[in-house]
């Protein structure tokens, strides 16, 4: 049975947006996650073997002795540092690698009408790694500021860096800092329709992707005697290396870097929706491949 095709290059409303979105994972899941595991797989393998030994190792900086009191053991200092280096580079690389592979998996299935060219997608996941990174420094650097500075604008800076990534992908000829800018611009075609898809989209994200925190958070506080109001902080100090914690933290933290698909997926069809509403290119292509099947 043939997949039905998802139709990118199209203006959408605020309910087909989501029901793209959606229907675009329903029906492209086992491929897109093949792709993921192909392009950003080592990545996201390390990003997990060096979490595991952060939280394992972390628990060992502090000593408490018999009396409650405090030391520090500088061998697990150092460690610590190591292990907290390896764990934050490699998660920017599994980030990275992960929203590049799903938007250029998304570029390939719409030139290919369907199809998809694994070789393509990794290739170019590559040759734009640093401009990805460029484009998340500036894309975080946005978010902290609009923070600072209050709500509102917060709110508004979500709508561009929700498409920055998708306006350098699919305009080829873009830099990253023109991918930035036009990011601000391409937004007020249907700011509000756009905001309020990344909202829903963004709640979706938030309640799957704590799920497993919940699970670990409530094994945390049950292992360290906080329900029973009995704490000892040697039983905290051992319990960050408990095998069943570190676990439960790698599914989840593993469960969230691929959830954030859904967020890359989502900002690819806003902004296919914003670009369309603004330039009607697809609408021009298809009623041109209408003449041609014609003649």
């Amino acid at each position: 049975m043939n997949k039905e095709y998802i139709e990118f290059r199209k203006q959408s409303d605020f309910s087909g947006i989501l029901t793209d979105t959606f229907g675009f994972i329903r029906n492209e899941f086992k491929p897109l996650m093949k792709t993921i595991f192909n392009v950003a797989g080592p990545a996201i393998l390390i990003f997990m073997l060096s979490l595991a030994a952060y939280n394992y190792i972390a628990g060992d900086i502090f000593d408490f002795d018999s009396f409650g009191d405090l030391s520090y053991n500088s061998g697990s200092i150092f460690a610590t540092v190591i292990a907290a280096i390896c764990y934050f580079i490699s998660s920017i690389a599994a980030y990275i690698l992960t929203t590049s592979a799903v938007l250029y998996y998304i570029k390939s299935y719409i030139d290919h009408k369907g199809e998809t060219d694994l070789a393509d997608i990794k290739r170019n996941a590559y040759k734009n790694f640093w401009s990805f990174f460029g484009l998340s420094f500036l894309q975080g650097l946005t978010i902290i500021i609009s923070l600072m500075l209050c709500v509102l604008p917060f709110f508004y800076a979500m709508v561009p860096m929700a498409v920055v990534f998708s306006i350098f992908v699919f305009e080829t000829k873009r830099s990253t800092t023109d991918a930035y800018s036009q990011a601000f611009t391409l937004v007020n075609a249907d700011f509000w329709t756009a905001f309020g898809a990344i909202i829903v989209i963004g709640i979706i994200y938030f309640v799957g992707g704590n799920v497993f925190t919940f699970v670990a958070s409530l094994y945390t506080m049950v292992g360290t005697g906080i329900f029973a109001g009995e704490i000892d902080p040697a039983d905290l100090n051992s319990f960050s290396a408990d095998p069943i914690l570190i676990i439960l933290t790698l599914i989840n933290t593993f469960f969230q870097l691929l959830l954030n698909s859904i967020i890359v997926i989502g900002g690819a069809v806003i902004y296919f929706h914003l670009h369309e509403k603004t330039n009607f290119t697809g609408t021009y292509d298809r009623i041109s491949e209408i003449g041609k099947i014609e003649d």
